[in-house]
């Protein structure tokens, strides 16, 4: 199937996967593979680049439905409803947690190898198994937290291309669109990027806890330890969130501020 390209409106790209500079070279993977609340103002903004049409290479792994096709999904909560709702009862305060960063740093490791333990792919691809949706972490600050409770409630949601872009509110998403709900339910983001913005969002390399990975054409993150992709699924409605490293090659490395 034929990508249709994005589109972009003013400062704010509202469809699909954009083109964009992607800005510090130090911040690159080399390689030849290529109306949620607004955020208060410490939390990162879009940044003022439009991003031009172009065709997400990952498309055809990542099962996309035709437009017209029968859905299963209703259309998700907002960003900050799914956030909001299915965070970890008790979670501890951004500030408590970066007063133990020791013992967090340790709880952390053991977290993600039962995690790991417990994430097994379903048949025929690189999709967790069970309902689709991962443990909430603990042990992290809250915004990482709610980043996951973001990315559960779109888990198996179908690829449609420009899908979380004209509003985060959608009954499917496409790569950018995925991401951008889940770092909305965060609270780490006011309004849908396309990839090439977010390759030049937040700041540069790896981050401790969240690190997203995206070019003109495509991206996907890693969240306390797990893969968060359109592609590399099972089906149509396989989990977005995966158990094996997708290619990291040819893609701009950033990271939320402090995250």
């Amino acid at each position: 199937m034929a990508m249709l390209g994005c589109l972009a409106t003013g400062a704010i790209a509202l469809a699909g996967c954009g083109e964009a500079q992607v800005g510090d070279p130090a911040s690159v993977v080399q390689g030849s593979k290529a109306s949620a609340k607004a955020p208060a103002p410490s939390v990162a903004r879009a940044g003022a680049g439009v991003a031009h049409e172009v065709a997400d290479p990952e498309e055809a792994n990542s099962f996309p439905l035709p437009a017209a096709s029968v859905q299963r999904h209703r259309s998700a909560t907002s960003p900050s409803a799914a956030g909001e709702a299915a965070v970890a009862p008790g979670a501890p305060s951004d500030a408590e947690i970066r007063k133990e960063l020791g013992e967090e740093e340790q709880a952390k490791a053991r977290e993600r190898t039962a995690r790991q333990r417990v994430l097994t792919p379903v048949a025929g691809g690189f999709s967790v198994g069970g309902n689709g949706t991962i443990p909430i972490p603990t042990n992290v600050p809250e915004a990482v937290q709610r980043v996951v409770a973001g990315g559960n409630a779109i888990a198996d949601f179908p690829y449609i291309w420009g899908g979380g872009h004209a509003s985060f509110i959608a009954n499917g998403y496409d790569c950018s669109g995925s991401v951008s709900y889940a770092l909305a339910a965060g609270g780490l983001l006011g309004a849908p990027l396309v990839s090439g913005d977010l390759a030049t969002w937040g700041e540069p390399g790896p981050g401790r806890w969240i690190t997203i990975y995206a070019n003109a054409g495509h991206t996907f993150m890693n969240v306390d330890g797990i893969w968060f992709d359109t592609a590399g699924r099972s089906g149509p409605y396989a989990s977005r969130w995966l158990v094996s490293t997708p290619p990291l090659a040819g893609y701009a490395v950033r990271h939320p501020p402090g995250m």
